[in-house]
C-alpha cells in the first residue's frame, strides 16, 4: 500500500466496457511527512475519495481484489482513506487538521 493525496479526476467517455462505473482519480504519491514524492499514478476509486484527501492505493495484481475492482483489468486502486496516521510515537497527518 501506498500513502498518497487525491489532486484531481480523470473523465472517460469510451472505455473498456468491464470498466464502466468506476470513477478514477489522479493521486500524487507523499512520503510520511505528507510531501509530494514526484509521483503521480491514475487509479480506481474504490472507496468515494475526494479531492484534497490522503488515501491508501495498491497497485499490480493487488489492484483487482476489492469488490469493485474484481476481475476487472486495473492497476492501481483507491482502497482506504486515511484518518490519521502515526511514526514514532508523533501524529504526522490527522484528516481535517491543516488538510
Amino acid at each position: 500500500m501506498i500513502l498518497a493525496k487525491v489532486v484531481g479526476t480523470v473523465v472517460s467517455t469510451r472505455k473498456e466496457e468491464s470498466m464502466e462505473g468506476l470513477k478514477f482519480l489522479v493521486l500524487q504519491q507523499i512520503d510520511l511527512e505528507g510531501k509530494s514524492t514526484g509521483g503521480f499514478v491514475v487509479a480506481a476509486d474504490a472507496v468515494d475519495a475526494g479531492p484534497g484527501e490522503i488515501v491508501l492505493y495498491a497497485s499490480g495484481s493487488s489492484a483487482r481484489q476489492t469488490i469493485k475492482t474484481d476481475k476487472r483489468p486495473c492497476d492501481a486502486v483507491v482502497m482506504a482513506i486515511v484518518d490519521n496516521w502515526e511514526v514514532a510515537g508523533k501524529i504526522k497527518y490527522k484528516k481535517g487538521v491543516d488538510d
